[in-house]
């Protein structure tokens, strides 16, 4: 191999530009060219692309976003937008292709792998954390802390106005932010998709605070549980028991900002793992941190294998919100 490509796919989070650091340096590092493809597959399919040198990646390891940009790309998922994409790859004598990004992305690097017999390997990054194969994925971390920042924030406030807020988090059809975040910030619930979610019980809780002499609650939702959204959620509970509730959605909050510790040292370790495993004739798969160890799993396991969530947490969340 004397030439690979990386982009970043789908949703942006805290974290990818120290994996594309990786990737360049350590691309470098081992005598091959690397470029950059802007704006995900579309900048694929359009040619979209730039050489990366050592000094192309200094300074951003600290920096949110990505500095090859994003996109989402409806005509890629078409045979028509794949051969684009194919061509680019060919034309420019690209051997080897990482894409950084969700299930969605993964999707894209197995279909080039499988279909157009171009060598990928993807390293996973969402703020959701929903990606089979890695304990953590890239910029999960930082939307924790984050989330966790706001409930400590909306805790003052709450506490001064004797207030129940509903805080809502993102995370899609996983709960993992809110879990983490709810656990951290010591609040009074979790609502997640993983756990059927009982409002009576719910309600049941926040009376026997308020009987126990509690003045202010908080309780973490995320987006995707059943029972409905912040707002939704708060409209019942005050029709159940007449609180006054506020409601604080974070949003795009938890995607922006700059990358803690934790998603720069594991974004560094995935993206110089991806080189490797492409160096070593690997492809169609993902790099992942299982147990403190760099591990490596098929592409398909990203939606063909649902991410547990460990209940254990929330069991333990109840315990101590008391």
């Amino acid at each position: 191999m004397e030439k690979l490509a990386v982009l970043t796919s789908g949703g942006d989070c805290p974290g990818l530009n120290a994996c594309i650091r990786a990737v360049v340096r350590k691309s470098i590092h081992e005598g091959l060219k690397v470029v950059g493809v802007r704006r995900g597959f579309a900048g694929l399919m359009e040619r979209d692309i730039l050489n990366l040198e050592s000094s192309s990646v200094s300074g951003v390891i600290h920096q949110g976003g990505t500095i090859l940009r994003t996109a989402r790309s409806p005509l890629f998922k078409t045979k028509e937008g794949q051969k684009k994409a194919f061509e680019t790859v060919k034309s420019l004598g690209i051997q080897g292709l990482i894409v950084i990004g969700g299930d969605g992305s993964f999707r894209g690097a197995y279909t080039l792998d499988k279909d157009w017999d171009i060598p990928t390997i993807g390293i996973p990054a969402t703020i959701d954390n929903d990606i089979t194969g890695s304990d953590f994925a890239i910029g999960f971390a930082s939307a924790v802390n984050t989330a966790l920042e706001g409930i400590d924030r909306i805790r003052d406030t709450a506490t001064s106005h004797d207030r129940l807020f509903i805080v809502e988090v993102m995370g899609r059809a996983s709960g993992f932010i809110a879990l983490w975040a709810g656990l951290a910030g010591g609040v009074e619930d979790i609502l997640i998709p993983e756990r059927k979610t009982d409002l009576d019980e719910v309600c049941q809780k926040l009376e026997k605070g308020r009987q126990e002499g509690k003045t202010s609650s908080i309780i973490v939702v995320a987006e995707g549980d059943e029972a409905g959204d912040a707002f939704e959620i708060g409209n019942k509970i005050k029709k159940k028991i007449g609180y006054e509730i506020r409601v604080v959605v974070l949003g795009h909050l938890q995607r922006g900002g700059s990358p803690v510790a934790l998603d720069r040292i594991l974004a560094t370790r995935l993206g110089s793992a991806a080189v490797d495993f492409l160096m070593e004739g690997q492809r169609g798969k993902m790099v992942g941190l299982v147990s403190d160890k760099i591990k490596i799993f098929p592409l398909e396991y990203a939606w063909k294998k649902k991410k547990e969530i460990d209940l254990g947490f929330y069991h333990l969340s109840q315990i101590l919100a008391g």
